[in-house]
Protein backbone atom coordinates (compact mmCIF):
# COMPACT_ATOMS: atom_id res chain seq x y z
CA UNK A 1 0.00 0.00 0.00
CA UNK A 2 1.30 3.46 -0.91
CA UNK A 3 1.89 6.00 1.85
CA UNK A 4 -1.15 8.05 2.82
CA UNK A 5 -1.00 11.81 2.45
CA UNK A 6 -1.81 13.91 5.55
CA UNK A 7 -5.29 14.58 4.14
CA UNK A 8 -5.70 10.89 3.31
CA UNK A 9 -4.68 9.89 6.85
CA UNK A 10 -7.32 12.22 8.30
CA UNK A 11 -9.96 10.71 5.99
CA UNK A 12 -9.06 7.12 6.94
CA UNK A 13 -9.00 8.00 10.66
CA UNK A 14 -12.50 9.46 10.34
CA UNK A 15 -13.83 6.43 8.44
CA UNK A 16 -12.33 4.03 10.99
CA UNK A 17 -13.92 5.98 13.86
CA UNK A 18 -17.33 6.15 12.20
CA UNK A 19 -17.51 2.39 11.60
CA UNK A 20 -15.87 1.26 14.83
CA UNK A 21 -12.84 -0.45 13.28
CA UNK A 22 -9.15 0.16 13.90
CA UNK A 23 -7.08 2.18 11.43
CA UNK A 24 -5.11 -0.99 10.63
CA UNK A 25 -8.29 -2.91 9.74
CA UNK A 26 -9.59 0.05 7.73
CA UNK A 27 -6.31 0.30 5.79
CA UNK A 28 -6.46 -3.44 5.11
CA UNK A 29 -9.99 -3.07 3.72
CA UNK A 30 -8.97 -0.02 1.68
CA UNK A 31 -6.25 -2.09 0.02
CA UNK A 32 -8.79 -4.84 -0.70
CA UNK A 33 -11.27 -2.36 -2.23
CA UNK A 34 -8.54 -0.80 -4.41
CA UNK A 35 -7.45 -4.26 -5.58
CA UNK A 36 -11.10 -4.98 -6.36
CA UNK A 37 -11.21 -1.93 -8.63
CA UNK A 38 -13.57 -0.12 -6.27
CA UNK A 39 -16.53 -2.45 -6.71
CA UNK A 40 -15.52 -5.53 -4.74
CA UNK A 41 -13.15 -6.65 -1.99
CA UNK A 42 -11.72 -9.95 -0.82
CA UNK A 43 -10.30 -9.41 2.65
CA UNK A 44 -8.77 -11.23 5.59
CA UNK A 45 -8.47 -9.49 8.95
CA UNK A 46 -9.33 -10.54 12.52
CA UNK A 47 -11.65 -7.55 13.03
CA UNK A 48 -13.73 -8.78 10.07
CA UNK A 49 -13.90 -12.32 11.51
CA UNK A 50 -11.11 -13.51 9.21
CA UNK A 51 -11.61 -13.92 5.49
CA UNK A 52 -14.61 -12.55 3.64
CA UNK A 53 -15.93 -10.94 0.50
CA UNK A 54 -17.87 -7.84 -0.43
CA UNK A 55 -19.43 -6.68 -3.69
CA UNK A 56 -21.15 -3.43 -4.51
CA UNK A 57 -24.88 -4.02 -4.59
CA UNK A 58 -25.38 -5.74 -1.26
CA UNK A 59 -23.43 -9.01 -1.24
CA UNK A 60 -21.34 -9.30 1.94
CA UNK A 61 -19.84 -12.54 3.27
CA UNK A 62 -17.85 -13.06 6.47
CA UNK A 63 -16.57 -16.23 8.10
CA UNK A 64 -18.97 -15.66 11.02
CA UNK A 65 -21.81 -16.11 8.54
CA UNK A 66 -24.69 -15.63 11.02
CA UNK A 67 -23.30 -12.38 12.44
CA UNK A 68 -25.57 -9.97 10.58
CA UNK A 69 -24.43 -7.05 12.72
CA UNK A 70 -20.82 -7.54 11.56
CA UNK A 71 -21.99 -7.94 7.96
CA UNK A 72 -23.77 -4.59 8.15
CA UNK A 73 -20.70 -2.85 9.57
CA UNK A 74 -18.45 -4.38 6.91
CA UNK A 75 -20.87 -3.39 4.15
CA UNK A 76 -21.00 0.18 5.43
CA UNK A 77 -17.21 0.38 5.63
CA UNK A 78 -16.70 -1.05 2.14
CA UNK A 79 -19.35 1.18 0.61
CA UNK A 80 -17.73 4.30 2.02
CA UNK A 81 -14.25 3.18 0.96
CA UNK A 82 -15.61 2.37 -2.50
CA UNK A 83 -16.97 5.91 -2.87
CA UNK A 84 -13.62 7.26 -1.68
CA UNK A 85 -11.66 5.18 -4.19
CA UNK A 86 -13.98 6.22 -7.04
CA UNK A 87 -12.87 9.84 -6.58
CA UNK A 88 -9.16 9.11 -6.61
CA UNK A 89 -7.31 9.51 -9.93
CA UNK A 90 -5.75 6.36 -11.36
CA UNK A 91 -6.98 4.04 -8.58
CA UNK A 92 -9.84 2.59 -10.64
CA UNK A 93 -8.84 0.87 -13.88
CA UNK A 94 -10.99 0.37 -16.93
CA UNK A 95 -11.37 -3.12 -18.34
CA UNK A 96 -12.93 -6.24 -16.97
CA UNK A 97 -12.07 -9.60 -15.54
CA UNK A 98 -13.82 -12.61 -14.12
CA UNK A 99 -12.82 -14.07 -10.80
CA UNK A 100 -13.70 -17.31 -9.09
CA UNK A 101 -12.84 -17.68 -5.43
CA UNK A 102 -13.14 -20.22 -2.67
CA UNK A 103 -12.62 -19.03 0.88
CA UNK A 104 -11.15 -21.22 3.60
CA UNK A 105 -14.11 -22.64 5.44
CA UNK A 106 -16.41 -19.83 4.38
CA UNK A 107 -18.26 -21.84 1.79
CA UNK A 108 -18.01 -19.18 -0.88
CA UNK A 109 -19.21 -20.11 -4.31
CA UNK A 110 -17.95 -18.81 -7.60
CA UNK A 111 -18.06 -15.09 -8.21
CA UNK A 112 -18.00 -13.50 -11.62
CA UNK A 113 -17.71 -9.74 -11.75
CA UNK A 114 -16.96 -7.09 -14.32
CA UNK A 115 -15.02 -3.97 -13.33
CA UNK A 116 -15.07 -0.71 -15.18
CA UNK A 117 -14.03 2.85 -14.52
CA UNK A 118 -16.29 4.92 -12.28
CA UNK A 119 -16.74 8.65 -12.37
CA UNK A 120 -16.81 10.98 -9.38
CA UNK A 121 -19.73 10.57 -7.02
CA UNK A 122 -20.73 14.04 -5.88
CA UNK A 123 -22.74 12.59 -3.01
CA UNK A 124 -19.87 10.96 -1.15
CA UNK A 125 -18.53 14.16 0.41
CA UNK A 126 -14.84 13.45 -0.16
CA UNK A 127 -13.98 15.83 -2.98
CA UNK A 128 -10.77 15.38 -4.93
CA UNK A 129 -8.17 15.45 -2.10
CA UNK A 130 -5.26 13.18 -2.90
CA UNK A 131 -5.45 10.09 -0.71
CA UNK A 132 -1.82 9.00 -1.23
CA UNK A 133 1.53 10.71 -1.36
CA UNK A 134 2.45 11.18 -5.06
CA UNK A 135 5.15 8.80 -6.30
CA UNK A 136 8.67 10.12 -6.64
CA UNK A 137 9.55 11.74 -9.99
CA UNK A 138 10.39 9.16 -12.60
CA UNK A 139 8.47 6.41 -10.83
CA UNK A 140 4.93 5.18 -11.20
CA UNK A 141 2.36 4.28 -8.60
CA UNK A 142 1.68 0.88 -10.15
CA UNK A 143 3.01 -2.32 -8.60
CA UNK A 144 3.93 -3.99 -11.92
CA UNK A 145 7.01 -3.17 -14.09
CA UNK A 146 6.66 0.29 -15.64
CA UNK A 147 7.29 -0.91 -19.21
CA UNK A 148 3.98 -2.83 -19.15
CA UNK A 149 2.06 0.45 -18.72
CA UNK A 150 -1.72 -0.09 -18.62
CA UNK A 151 -3.33 -3.49 -17.97
CA UNK A 152 -6.49 -4.68 -19.67
CA UNK A 153 -7.77 -5.95 -16.34
CA UNK A 154 -6.76 -6.12 -12.69
CA UNK A 155 -8.05 -7.97 -9.67
CA UNK A 156 -7.20 -9.61 -6.37
CA UNK A 157 -8.08 -12.75 -4.45
CA UNK A 158 -7.08 -13.66 -0.89
CA UNK A 159 -4.07 -11.34 -0.71
CA UNK A 160 -2.93 -12.13 -4.27
CA UNK A 161 -3.37 -9.45 -6.92
CA UNK A 162 -2.88 -9.69 -10.64
CA UNK A 163 -2.82 -7.55 -13.76
CA UNK A 164 -3.31 -8.89 -17.29
CA UNK A 165 -1.76 -7.22 -20.35
CA UNK A 166 -3.26 -8.96 -23.38
CA UNK A 167 -1.39 -7.02 -26.08
CA UNK A 168 1.98 -7.58 -24.43
CA UNK A 169 1.03 -11.20 -23.59
CA UNK A 170 2.04 -10.68 -19.98
CA UNK A 171 0.47 -11.54 -16.62
CA UNK A 172 1.78 -9.86 -13.45
CA UNK A 173 1.17 -11.53 -10.07
CA UNK A 174 1.89 -9.86 -6.72
CA UNK A 175 2.10 -12.12 -3.65
CA UNK A 176 3.14 -10.31 -0.48
CA UNK A 177 5.03 -7.64 -2.40
CA UNK A 178 6.92 -10.14 -4.58
CA UNK A 179 5.98 -9.41 -8.19
CA UNK A 180 6.40 -12.05 -10.89
CA UNK A 181 5.61 -11.49 -14.58
CA UNK A 182 4.68 -14.43 -16.80
CA UNK A 183 4.56 -14.85 -20.58
CA UNK A 184 0.96 -15.82 -21.40
CA UNK A 185 2.04 -17.35 -24.75
CA UNK A 186 -1.01 -17.76 -27.01
CA UNK A 187 -3.53 -18.06 -24.16
CA UNK A 188 -6.60 -15.87 -24.39
CA UNK A 189 -7.31 -15.34 -20.70
CA UNK A 190 -10.93 -15.00 -19.69
CA UNK A 191 -10.87 -15.41 -15.91
CA UNK A 192 -8.88 -16.35 -12.84
CA UNK A 193 -9.47 -18.71 -9.93
CA UNK A 194 -7.59 -19.42 -6.73
CA UNK A 195 -7.64 -22.64 -4.78
CA UNK A 196 -8.59 -22.71 -1.11
CA UNK A 197 -7.69 -19.71 1.05
CA UNK A 198 -4.64 -17.48 1.22
CA UNK A 199 -1.61 -18.65 -0.73
CA UNK A 200 -3.52 -21.15 -2.83
CA UNK A 201 -2.32 -21.75 -6.37
CA UNK A 202 -3.71 -19.37 -9.00
CA UNK A 203 -5.20 -20.64 -12.26
CA UNK A 204 -6.74 -18.98 -15.29
CA UNK A 205 -9.20 -20.04 -17.95
CA UNK A 206 -8.28 -19.85 -21.64
CA UNK A 207 -9.25 -21.51 -24.89
CA UNK A 208 -7.33 -24.56 -23.63
CA UNK A 209 -9.31 -24.87 -20.38
CA UNK A 210 -8.14 -24.23 -16.82
CA UNK A 211 -4.37 -23.62 -16.71
CA UNK A 212 -2.08 -23.31 -13.67
CA UNK A 213 -0.24 -19.97 -13.69
CA UNK A 214 2.94 -21.76 -12.53
CA UNK A 215 3.08 -23.56 -15.90
CA UNK A 216 3.78 -20.26 -17.74
CA UNK A 217 7.36 -19.10 -18.46
CA UNK A 218 8.66 -16.49 -15.98
CA UNK A 219 10.09 -13.39 -17.71
CA UNK A 220 10.45 -11.00 -14.76
CA UNK A 221 11.07 -11.69 -11.05
CA UNK A 222 12.99 -10.35 -8.03
CA UNK A 223 13.05 -6.85 -9.48
CA UNK A 224 14.49 -7.66 -12.90
CA UNK A 225 14.12 -9.69 -16.10
CA UNK A 226 14.69 -13.42 -16.12
CA UNK A 227 16.74 -14.51 -19.12
CA UNK A 228 16.30 -17.94 -20.64
CA UNK A 229 18.95 -20.32 -19.39
CA UNK A 230 21.06 -22.01 -22.11
CA UNK A 231 20.40 -25.68 -22.58
CA UNK A 232 22.96 -27.83 -20.77
CA UNK A 233 25.68 -29.31 -22.95
CA UNK A 234 25.09 -32.97 -23.79
CA UNK A 235 27.09 -35.45 -21.74
CA UNK A 236 30.14 -36.81 -23.58
CA UNK A 237 29.70 -40.23 -25.19
CA UNK A 238 31.29 -43.07 -23.24
CA UNK A 239 34.69 -44.20 -24.51
CA UNK A 240 34.67 -47.42 -26.57
CA UNK A 241 35.56 -50.55 -24.69
CA UNK A 242 39.25 -51.30 -24.66
CA UNK A 243 40.24 -54.79 -23.54
CA UNK A 244 42.98 -55.03 -20.91
CA UNK A 245 45.89 -56.73 -22.69
CA UNK A 246 48.12 -56.71 -19.64
CA UNK A 247 46.66 -59.95 -18.27
CA UNK A 248 47.53 -63.16 -20.08
CA UNK A 249 44.77 -64.49 -22.27
CA UNK A 250 44.33 -68.22 -22.69
CA UNK A 251 42.51 -69.71 -25.59
CA UNK A 252 39.87 -72.21 -24.55
CA UNK A 253 41.28 -74.74 -27.08
CA UNK A 254 44.75 -74.65 -25.47
CA UNK A 255 43.23 -75.31 -22.05
CA UNK A 256 41.33 -78.33 -23.38
CA UNK A 257 44.57 -79.69 -24.89
CA UNK A 258 46.27 -79.53 -21.46
CA UNK A 259 43.47 -81.52 -19.81
CA UNK A 260 43.47 -84.05 -22.64
CA UNK A 261 47.24 -84.51 -22.21
CA UNK A 262 46.83 -85.11 -18.46
CA UNK A 263 44.20 -87.75 -19.17
CA UNK A 264 46.61 -89.57 -21.55
CA UNK A 265 49.36 -89.37 -18.92
CA UNK A 266 46.96 -90.87 -16.38
CA UNK A 267 46.40 -93.83 -18.77
CA UNK A 268 50.15 -94.33 -19.10
CA UNK A 269 50.48 -94.33 -15.33
CA UNK A 270 47.69 -96.89 -15.05
CA UNK A 271 49.46 -99.13 -17.51
CA UNK A 272 52.68 -98.84 -15.50
CA UNK A 273 54.55 -96.92 -18.17
CA UNK A 274 54.84 -93.84 -15.91
CA UNK A 275 55.54 -93.90 -12.21
CA UNK A 276 53.50 -91.89 -9.80
CA UNK A 277 56.33 -89.42 -9.34
CA UNK A 278 56.73 -88.92 -13.09
CA UNK A 279 52.97 -88.45 -13.55
CA UNK A 280 52.76 -85.91 -10.73
CA UNK A 281 55.69 -83.88 -12.05
CA UNK A 282 54.33 -83.81 -15.60
CA UNK A 283 50.85 -82.94 -14.41
CA UNK A 284 52.15 -80.02 -12.37
CA UNK A 285 54.07 -78.74 -15.37
CA UNK A 286 50.99 -78.84 -17.59
CA UNK A 287 48.69 -77.17 -15.06
CA UNK A 288 51.13 -74.29 -14.63
CA UNK A 289 50.33 -73.28 -18.24
CA UNK A 290 46.62 -72.86 -17.60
Amino acid sequence: MRQLSPAGQDIINGIAQRHGFSVDATMSMLDAVINGNGSMAQFNHPEFSGSGQWMRGGMTMVSDMFNNYLKGRVDGLCSELSNLVANQPDLVRTGSFQSQSQGSGGGYGQVQTSHSGQGNNPGNGFGAASLFVPPAPGTGGDWWPSDLRWPNSTGSQNGVRYAYFSQARRLAIDVGGNVTVYDTLDHQIGGFSQQQSVGGSLSFSSQYGLIDVASLPVVWANGGPVWAQPAPAPAPAPAPYQPDNSAPAYAPAATQDVFATIERLADLRAKGILSDEEFAAKKAELLSRV
